[in-house]
């Protein structure tokens, strides 16, 4: 038996969400042991937030596993199906190129704006560029796993087309 090998998001969400959580736990030690806490963590926590929620994202929709509401693909037949997959897609699509065109517009702006962040001062681009990156790894997704629905076919029958 081969193992699947772990996606690239897969291991973003994994670094992101043990960052945030060594992050986390070092402030409040901290802040418990001396009365003063570390000044990045709510920068950097907001930030791998975003990494992780994208990430996560990108790897439910890869797996076909974001919630939505089944009823009306309970009454569909193959073909009404496939129309409900293909509407399904086209709006993640939508709303993602949203994402990533207006995303990748604040980022362009803030790089040449040279914004920095109020906290540390590193430049803002650098979070905001993972937005419309990641926003693409989700449609990426989305369209693999719209291409697996339409070839396997009906789930519910069991039958492949």
């Amino acid at each position: 038996m081969s193992k699947k090998p772990i996606p690239l998001e897969s291991w973003l969400g994994i670094i992101a969400l043990t960052a945030i959580s060594i992050i986390s736990l070092a402030n409040v030690v901290v802040r418990y042991s001396t009365n003063a806490s570390f000044a990045f963590t709510e920068e950097f926590s907001v930030f791998l937030m975003v990494v992780l929620a994208f990430s996560g994202a990108a790897v439910a929709a890869r797996s076909n596993e974001h919630i939505r509401i089944t009823l009306l693909e309970n009454y569909l037949g193959l073909t009404g199906l496939r129309i409900a997959y293909v509407l399904q897609w086209l709006g993640s699509v939508v709303v993602l190129g949203l994402v990533v065109w207006y995303g990748g517009l604040l980022t362009y702006e803030e790089y040449s704006w040279e914004s920095l962040s109020p906290g540390l001062g590193y430049p803002t681009w650098i979070y905001l560029i993972w937005l419309p990156v990641l926003a693409c790894a989700v449609i990426l997704r989305c369209t693999q796993n719209l291409f697996n629905r339409l070839r396997d076919g009906d789930p519910r029958s069991g039958e492949e087309q």
